[in-house]
């Protein structure tokens, strides 16, 4: 498999960069010498793939049906009598095996072949399944609603298989780590081990995270469930999203004219906008509540600082270890993105340089760890303990048996007024009589194209920000460890706020590095299920719960910055505090700006080691 990926090419692409350097020297009587390395480069590399090319994927062909007994026209028969298309790559003259399975909304033939090779070629059977609707089968596309059942009886199948010994593990990321926990609330006896990364828990962090719904969810529909494949010149239409999200802002519409508004039905979107709390809906998708106390599987579970999905992850974490404490249920937790954790992991992430350390084999680790659950080898020294994550800028890896464990204490900060308009304290001493008044004029909507921050690392934050709070400079290096929590205490104007709290470093040099996030519906803050409107005028609390892990040893001389603000932006969901639904909401409904006093006995809690 890596000789195939170091022998392989795009020649479209080699084509491409010879007419660049072409182009580049087009007209010249005299090159320099750099000019003529760059444009032989690129006449010799396009002209020896055009040659080896052909040669090379013969070749391969026979190699892979010499070595893999290889079938790509299955289709699984469920229970309702939907059929599931099946790609499976197993190793040829082998005994029956142990099964890797990814089941996946994302039909892309290509990547379901490598993948299952890929496990092919380290020993076990590979299995790729679609879910209903994609690839050849001809059911309707439904995404997240049959997963659970479907992938259930993709591994009864699997299992009944004369090449199968029985047992099956399930890997993935995003999407195809959610079908995991799908799958597992049906329990089928043959799922023997999962490992999940970047994994998305519907309802809790998409299409909405804190009961607020995001806009980048509104052109995934048109990527996964408008054809058998992928709509990737629809999904890859930057312009078509971004001018989408500006116009609705612009206007004052309700969100849930949205689908209006881009001149196309959406009805996957429009239907989850039906379930703004995480009613049954949401919830049949997934295990619930003692459902997790018979999970007795063993779970991998990778996610990263600057993962979207990170919530959800931490959401099966804390539910299952919540309900069944002796859970054999790993986490691994590093400086990765969404989709570094299923690409490699580059030396650069979001701005932000990767220690040494960080820079792991993720995929690599995954089959090493199956190999520990299946065959009986050592179990990959990283996993040192059930919670195992990089800190950043300490080039190591630290290791606790939980969450509560990754701090040795914490530090307790409350958000005082300071003397500067721009910038607040962070205090280790409330000031409870103390307020700061933050407004909020929802009728405003010039900062429309405004645009949003593109990495982790910034010269100055984002002014959308709100209020910023900052602590003294570190007399000493300090190491974050874990998750940070906190009571807001606060009074409104309004009937509920969607509140965004921002965890930063800012060095020596005045750069911010963007360490945790958290959003949160105030409605929803007590109960995601119900809606519980606020009293205006009334002195009240908001509980900071749940959130986003910390791991940033911040250097002697650096700072620890917090805003505190209400989500107000293009691409999210606005809350005008009206009481009503947010997605009926008009610009109509915004009156008189919102007022929000943060009394300074609001306060955060950090781990640190």
């Amino acid at each position: 498999m890596q000789a195939e990926f170091a022998f392989g090419g795009y020649l479209p692409r080699m084509r491409d960069d010879l007419d660049k350097a072409l182009s580049a020297i087009a007209g010249k009587r005299q090159l320099s010498q750099a000019e003529a390395i760059d444009v032989i480069r690129a006449w010799q590399v396009h002209a020896a793939y055009r040659a080896f090319l052909p040669l090379f994927n013969e070749a391969l062909a026979q190699d892979d049906a010499r070595r893999y007994a290889i079938d790509r026209s299955a289709l699984v028969r469920t229970p309702d009598n939907a059929s599931l298309a099946v790609l499976t790559v197993r190793p040829r003259s082998a005994a029956p095996l142990p099964t890797l399975l990814t089941f996946t909304i994302y039909a892309n033939d290509d990547w379901a072949w490598a993948d299952a090779k890929k496990m092919a070629a380290h020993g076990y059977a590979g299995v790729v399944a679609y879910s209903r609707g994609k690839g050849r089968s001809t059911d309707a596309i439904a995404p997240y609603m049959h997963d659970g059942t479907d992938a259930a009886a993709v591994i009864e199948w699997i299992a009944g298989q004369p090449w199968s010994d029985g047992r099956v593990g399930m890997y993935g990321g995003s999407y195809s780590g959610f079908t995991q926990w799908a799958a597992l609330k049906q329990r089928p006896k043959a799922l023997k081990a999962i490992a999940t990364s970047a994994t998305v828990a519907p309802g809790i962090d998409v299409p909405m995270e804190g009961g607020i719904f995001l806009n980048f969810m509104y052109a995934w529909p048109a990527y996964t469930a408008s054809n058998r494949t992928l709509n990737d010149t629809a999904y890859g239409d930057s312009a078509r999203w971004t001018a989408l999200d500006r116009t609705l802002y612009s206007s004052g519409r309700a969100y849930r004219e949205l689908p209006a508004i881009d001149g196309n039905p959406n009805p996957l979107f429009s239907e989850w906008l039906r379930h703004p709390a995480y009613d049954d809906y949401w919830q049949q998708q997934i295990p619930q509540g003692d459902a997790f106390a018979d999970i007795d599987i063993p779970v991998l579970a990778t996610t990263g600082y600057f993962d979207g999905a990170q919530i959800g992850v931490l959401h099966y974490f804390r539910e299952h270890l919540r309900h069944h404490p002796d859970a054999d249920h790993t986490l691994l937790i590093g400086p990765y993105q969404h989709f570094t954790m299923q690409t490699g992991v580059p030396s650069t992430v979001q701005g932000y340089t990767t220690d040494a350390s960080a820079r792991i084999d993720l995929q690599a680790l995954r089959l090493a760890w199956f190999d520990h659950v299946f065959k009986g080898a050592a179990k990959p020294a990283l996993l040192a303990d059930r919670v195992n994550w990089q800190v950043m800028g300490a080039d190591t890896w630290r290791h606790a048996h939980t969450l509560d464990a990754m701090p040795a204490q914490m530090l307790k900060l409350h958000l005082v007024p300071g003397t500067e308009t721009d910038m607040h304290l962070l205090a280790t001493q409330a000031q409870p009589n103390e307020e700061i008044m933050q407004r909020i004029n929802f009728s405003d909507r010039s900062d429309a194209a405004k645009p949003m921050p593109a990495d982790s690392v910034n010269t100055q934050l984002d002014p959308r920000a709100g209020l910023v709070f900052a602590s003294a400079p570190m007399a000493q290096d300090t190491e974050l460890a874990g998750a940070f929590n906190g009571v807001l205490d606060f009074s409104i104007n309004k009937h509920d706020a969607d509140i965004v709290i921002g965890i930063y470093e800012r060095n020596a040099q005045g750069e911010y590095l963007d360490l945790g996030w958290w959003l949160q519906r105030a409605s929803y803050n007590a109960d995601r299920r119900h809606r519980q409107l606020l009293e205006p005028g009334v002195r009240q609390q908001l509980e900071v719960k749940d959130t986003r892990l910390l791991g940033r040893k911040l250097p002697a001389g650096s700072q620890l910055v917090v805003s505190l603000g209400v989500a107000k932006q293009a691409d999210r969901q606005l809350n005008l505090g009206s009481g009503k639904e947010p997605a009926d909401e008009t610009i109509a409904d915004a009156g008189a700006p919102m007022e929000i006093r943060w009394y300074g006995s609001s306060y955060l809690e950090l781990g640190v080691r």
